[in-house]
This record gives C-alpha cells, structure tokens and sequence, in this order.
C-alpha cells in the first residue's frame, strides 16, 4: 500500500489495530454501495462521515452508507438546536480531506464526533482512511475512542 494518510498515521500512534482495503470509487451518487461490493461486506458495515454545522460549530457525523443522516437527531444529540451540513469546500478545509474521502480519524482540526449507534452493532466497520477508494477497518470502540466520539442514534430511517 502506498504512503500512508493522516488517517492511518492516527491510528498506528495509537495503537489501534486495523486493516486497509482498496475498493471501488463511484462518485456518481453510489459510493457506498459500490464501497460495499467491492469490499464483500454488508453496506451496513460500511459508514460515511458528514460534517455539519450545529449552532455555528462545525461537527463530525458517522452513519451507514445505507441510510442518511437526521440533522435533527444529530443536533439533539449534542444539545443543539439547529443542524445543517457543512458546504463541501468548508467541510475539506476544516479535516484536511477532499470530499469522498473525508475520514473522521486524522482530520486537521478534531471536530466534535458523534456516530450512529448502529456502529456499536458489529465486531468491525469500515470508514474512509483518508482517500477516495481506501477504506480502513477496524472494531467500533477502537473508532469511537481515537475519535473521543459521542455515540447517538443519529441516522435517518432507523
């Protein structure tokens, strides 16, 4: 595998044990399916992360490629009033990531983190390692505690 990301370069500092995977890239609106595919997993296994704004403070959001985030669900979880998500341009310039490859580990700035409790449902999930087409898995808690997250049931259509 080529250099490692900021992503990858979070996780060995802390000693979190993980594995990389190549997968396929779809930007065209089908990502996370095809991410799932690619990889043979079950697409509920494989999360997305959004950044958005809560009450003018920038947020990072986990949930599952298969769903959509619940701007209200995430704002109440963090005991805010009001979510939007983030324009793209700011949401990379604030992690350090382009869009489609924005991971929540590494980021330049550690934003608040919440992710779905969804992810507390298996033994491994899959996030983006810092760029389009690379994955990272690894045992939700081990997520959960390198990004110090909240978790919440933050994702749409539960």
């Amino acid at each position: 595998m080529a250099k490692g990301t900021p992503a990858t370069v979070a996780l060995v500092r802390a000693g979190i044990a993980h594995s990389l995977h190549e997968c396929a890239v779809d930007l065209g609106g089908g990502y996370g399916a095809a991410a799932a595919a690619s990889l043979g997993v079950d697409p509920g296994r494989v999360f997305k992360t959004l950044v958005a704004d809560v009450d003018g403070r920038p947020h990072v959001a986990v949930v599952p490629v298969t769903g959509l985030l619940s701007l209200k669900d995430l704002a109440a979880a963090v005991a805010g009033k009001r979510a939007d998500l983030l324009d793209p341009a700011v949401a990379e310039r604030l992690t350090g990531y382009v869009v489609g490859g924005i991971s929540p580990l590494g980021q330049r700035r550690r934003l608040p983190t919440v992710v779905d409790s969804s992810a507390l449902d298996g033994d491994v999930l899959f996030v983006s390692a810092g760029r389009r087409g690379l994955e990272v898995a690894l045992a939700p808690s081990d997520l959960v505690r390198a990004t110090d997250a909240l978790v919440a049931p933050i994702a749409a259509g539960r």
